[in-house]
């Protein structure tokens, strides 16, 4: 995942009572954002009355953990699309970031008419002054478009009239099998790593990782599951794969997508902290790890520190990264002797589990055509 860059808010949300008074009306959903963004907001309306919704289990913890410092009661709801929440709002608040992608802007303006009561306003604010984006969407959508004075960025806000079909935003991208050819085809979804195509990163690592018959494999941020899907191609029947994502739209498509393919067995675990059921320790005989580059490594230092847990003796570990000199010592600190090939641009990291009584087998299939690569 390209590194994401912190943007301003588009206009402080604590001036929306100001900018548009009457538009504020209880209950309120409030769009993706961050904890820094809503908590002002959420001081000067009654909290009880928002429902703050994410894609992520990330920005849903850090958005909890904040509210409870500040003592707020705002109601924080994960699910994998907008319209997952009931059509009872009065108003919709999206604080649209200026770097987001175009197709989840595009998405979650047309989900949110299908929260909103009939004659419930949508407020979307964004960091430019003279945005051409949003006016010619939001009348396709809502039919009208509003734009209030607001000083640094825009506001404009629309009213629900009537009814629309739902659409889905949706890419389908098709991908060859290593072992008999055959294309794999996978959905995907704005919001989720890699929208529309197989990532260099993601298709590195299932080129160089060992994959035997019968290996229990974990991918870890799974993304739409192209990783652990590959890597059963390899193995064959027998394999089992969990693929463990933050993102719930993510694990959504995962789930359709092994479905789609053929896989047998096969679990989707939601979490932040690689947790949960069917996570235990010494369990895997692979871990496929493609951690996102950002946080400065934390979620990588997270990915490496439970997969030498969750992995049997002798299990491999691969990372994908572009980070390897940041990334690296992660890998040799909790698994020792580290190898790594370059491949696509990217460094795959693979190591082993210390442990058990097998002899070392390779870590890299066709080591040195991967090594000229």
């Amino acid at each position: 995942m390209p590194q994401r860059k912190k943007t301003e808010p588009a206009v402080a949300l604590i001036d929306l009572p100001d900018i548009v008074p009457d538009k504020l009306r209880p209950p309120f959903a409030l769009i993706l954002g961050t904890a820094e963004e809503w908590l002002p907001l959420l001081h000067r309306v009654k909290p009880s009355d928002a429902t703050c919704f994410q894609l992520d289990l990330f920005p849903a913890e850090q958005m909890r953990a904040s509210l409870k410092s500040d003592g707020l009661n705002a109601e924080i709801v994960t699910a994998a699309d907008l319209w997952d929440l009931p059509a009872h709002f009065q108003t919709v608040i999206y604080p649209a970031p200026q770097r987001g992608a175009r197709e989840l802007k595009i998405d979650m303006v047309e989900q949110a008419f299908h929260i909103l009561r009939q004659r419930g306003k949508l407020i979307v604010t964004t960091p430019n002054p003279a945005d051409p984006f949003f006016p010619p969407l939001l009348k396709k959508v809502f039919g009208k478009v509003h734009a209030p004075a607001a000083g640094n960025g825009a506001v404009f806000w629309c009213q629900r009239e009537g009814d629309r079909p739902r659409r889905r935003h949706e890419m389908t991208f098709q991908v060859r099998g290593r072992e008999d050819g055959r294309s794999l085809r996978f959905l995907s979804r704005p919001g989720v790593f890699s929208y529309g195509r197989f990532d260099n990163g993601a298709r590195a690592l299932v080129e160089c990782a060992v994959v035997r018959a019968g290996d229990r494999i974990l991918d870890l941020g799974s993304g739409c599951g192209t990783n652990g899907i590959m890597a059963a191609d390899q193995a064959g029947a027998g394999c089992n794969v969990v693929f463990v994502d933050s993102n719930l739209r993510a694990l959504a498509l995962a789930d359709y997508n092994a479905r789609a393919s053929g896989l047998a067995t096969f679990t989707t675990v939601a979490t932040c902290k690689v947790e949960g059921t069917g996570l235990t320790a010494k369990a895997f005989d692979v871990v496929l790890a493609n951690p996102p580059y950002f946080a400065f490594s934390a979620i990588a230092r997270l990915f490496v520190q439970r997969s030498s847990i969750l992995l049997r003796p002798c299990g491999r570990f691969y990372l994908v990264t572009k980070q390897p000199k940041e990334v690296a010592p992660m890998v040799v600190e909790h698994f020792g002797q580290t190898d790594a090939v370059m491949r696509r641009g990217y460094t795959i990291l693979a190591a082993r589990r210390p442990g058990g009584d097998k002899a070392p087998e390779q870590l890299f299939r066709l080591k040195t055509d991967v090594q000229a690569s």
